[in-house]
């Protein structure tokens, strides 16, 4: 009987993950237990000597390598999320052997020969749809994996997959070091004019936690942000910005030009073997797109509908800040800091105004609230379920009828162990087994504001935005109702999958939810009824700019993805020369955004970034059932979570889109909600 934690059964409540018993150590030799135990499940379906059917094939091989998955889930989420250098160490050895484990799956011959007959036999017809699902989608991951090619050209597949699993982990690696590796020490305060007391007060408990005096700005978003939207100093701004825009960048042992380069590089060769033109054509065969040009022509759509007011936007904040003494041209380290006085000055609005409504306790009791008049959901916090960290909470999350749906993990703020931004993930999918609705773990990772000695952690607006986003992710994870794992609650196509996350950011602005959610955290005051008008009001202040922003960054990750010759060129240069069309400022030399993008570099948006828009154009069309029938109407809610949320990945997006809004969506709906059209 092995003393490895990873590797036996889970005593816990809801089997969920026992953190306190597991140690780095235990990591790699369960992992290679795993794998070995893996490899003995695929064995034994490629030596039954009984007729391939989809029970005896099919169906084992997705319940094949079980334990690895769970061993996976854990330590790779820990890798974002809770990371040193001994787990970094770990990921960069063992990433090579689960990417060659992988491989000796797809590329088994004997295996994808049986894949085949269950494929073209007669029982596929008398199959459910959502086993034929498994079936279509089991035989193409085999193609598209490399299960047709032979010889040198399939051993060097092997190489490309195994080198790419180490380059993109290198890539993320690099970026947390340069967003850690920099901080901003001030010790007079003469320098931080602007600033709020709630922000030097968080930059102050950051020096003190690293013994120094004075006042601590670091590259995290919680501290990056505000001193960017109010720190009056122009040039303490421009260190700032020019740190965080040339993270990975900086010609040192953590640049990432070369290892961008090498990683497009092998995308376009690996796309090359599978008989595609580039990596993006290979990607848009399994989204919703499919092609390339859909892609081109949708981002193109909307930059020409919204360029126009992304250069209004722009020149309205430079004349403001004319008007307020700037004697420069306006830069990108001004932007925030003039388009903040702006909306204060046009809306009475800042996020200092908006904070003491938004304690971060609150708008989670109103998210919660919010699942529970729109699906019935309640949430129980069970401090007996252990979390990765002691600041991760874990919630037990019930349906309507008092059942158990799922443990919900929060974990809320910033630390040097975490990556940056914020994301959902899964350390238990939903899937049947055995007959059992097994029910799943799911995670929300976040890096909000800190509390402080002299108040709780209040949220900006866009962090509760931010929430909601995420939240609605949790939704499609807790809320999945199917029997396979691979097709279970997010595992839809990218350009899908954003669809329930954003359509739960529509409620910020709804005057309802507001009222709910936004107490003072001193007096407990509503908030004022005029305050949620400004909300209302401000929605689109800028939208124009921040609609081109994002498309820039579309317009770049399909730029290095529709490469179809090797790139020896220079990244920068490459970069500017892809968002040239969304410039709304001057070009400064040597930044780009690539050398940080972890979203196409180090994450699963490589051709899918444009996946946000996409999915905005189905979640605007999508509110406007909620808004014709009522905010929290349940029938409507319900048919949402049946059609969309229940569903996973067990038939196309675009049917489940079709059962639940009756029709095909519209991007006039978005462009309406942000003020491009009337």
């Amino acid at each position: 009987m092995t003393d490895n934690p990873l590797l036996i059964p889970f005593e816990t409540i809801h089997q969920t993950a026992p953190f306190h018993l597991i140690r780095e150590e235990h990591y790699l030799p369960a992992f290679k237990e795993a794998m070995k135990q893996g490899k003995k499940e695929i064995n034994a379906i490629i030596s039954n000597n009984d007729q391939p059917t989809f029970s005896n094939t099919i169906e084992a091989l997705e319940e094949s390598g079980h334990i690895l998955g769970t061993i996976s889930s854990i330590f790779f989420n820990l890798n974002h999320a809770e990371t040193n250098e001994t787990i970094q160490k770990i990921a960069r050895e063992v990433s090579p052997l689960l990417t060659e484990y992988s491989n000796d799956i797809w590329l088994n011959p004997a295996l994808f020969e049986k894949v085949k007959t269950v494929y073209n036999s007669d029982e596929k017809k008398t199959l459910s749809s959502e086993r034929q699902k498994l079936l279509e989608d089991t035989h193409k991951a085999f193609v598209r994996k490399g299960a047709l090619l032979e010889g040198t050209v399939k051993e060097r597949y092997r190489e490309i997959t195994k080198e790419l699993s180490t380059l993109t982990l290198q890539f993320g690696e690099n970026v947390l070091a340069e967003t850690n590796n920099f901080k901003l020490h001030i010790t007079d305060r003469k320098e931080l004019t602007g600033l709020p007391d709630s922000t030097l007060e968080a930059a102050s408990a950051l020096a003190k936690s690293e013994e120094k005096e004075g006042w601590l700005f670091s590259l995290q978003f919680p501290s990056y942000f505000p001193f960017m939207k109010y720190a009056d100093n122009r040039e303490l701004r421009q260190q700032m910005y020019m740190a965080h825009a040339s993270r990975g960048n900086n010609n040192n042992e953590r640049d990432n030009k070369s290892i961008i380069q090498k990683i497009v590089n092998l995308r376009v060769e690996k796309a090359k073997l599978l008989g595609f033109d580039t990596h993006a054509n290979f990607v848009l065969e399994e989204q919703m797109a499919l092609k390339p040009d859909t892609v081109h022509k949708f981002l193109h759509e909307l930059l020409d509908a919204s360029i126009d007011f992304a250069r209004a936007d722009v020149k309205e904040v430079s004349d403001f800040a004319r008007a307020e003494g700037l004697n420069d041209e306006l830069q990108r380290w001004d932007y925030l800091y003039y388009s903040e006085k702006l909306k204060t000055n046009k809306f009475g609005l800042n996020d200092e105004i908006t904070k003491p409504y938004f304690q971060l306790e609150n708008v989670e009791k109103g998210i919660f609230s919010l699942a529970k008049k729109l699906y019935g959901l309640s949430f129980k916090l069970n401090e007996n379920i252990e979390g990765y960290h002691s600041e991760a909470k874990a919630y037990e999350v019930f349906d309507e009828d008092g059942s158990f749906l799922s443990v919900l993990y929060v974990d809320y703020h910033p630390r040097a162990t975490k990556q940056g931004g914020a994301w959902m993930t899964s350390f238990r999918e939903q899937h049947h087994e055995n007959g059992n609705d097994i029910r799943p773990h799911i995670s929300i990772v976040c890096n909000f504001t800190r509390s402080t000695e002299q108040q709780p952690s209040l949220l900006t607006f866009m962090e509760v935005t931010t929430f909601l986003h995420e939240f609605g992710h949790a939704l499609h994870g807790m809320l999945s109702k199917v029997t396979y794992e691979s097709l279970a609650g997010t595992s839809v196509y990218r350009d899908f999958v954003e669809l329930p996350s954003q359509i739960m950011e529509n409620w910020a602005t709804q005057r309802e939810w507001l009222q709910e959610v936004g107490v003072h955290y001193k007096t407990g005051e509503v908030i004022p009824e005029e305050l949620i008008q400004k909300l209302i009001d401000s929605d689109n202040f800028q939208s124009g700019y921040a609609m081109v922003r994002q498309l820039s960054f579309g317009l770049n990750d399909m730029a290095w993805h529709t490469l179809s010759v090797p790139f020896d060129g220079d990244v920068i240069e490459f970069e500017k020369s892809a968002i040239a069309q969304t410039e709304l400022f001057a070009p400064i030399e040597n930044l780009a955004v690539s050398t940080a993008f972890s979203h196409i570099f180090d994450g699963g948006y490589a051709s899918g970034y444009y996946g946000y828009k996409w999915a905005e154009v189905l979640d605007a069309d999508a509110f406007e059932a909620f808004l014709e029938n009522g905010i929290y109407n349940r029938e409507t809610a319900r048919k949402f979570r049946r059609e969309i949320l229940e569903k996973g990945g067990t038939r196309h997006p675009m049917e489940l889109y079709k059962s639940f809004r009756g029709k095909e969506p519209s991007i006039e709906p978005l462009l309406k909600r942000s003020g491009l059209i009337k």
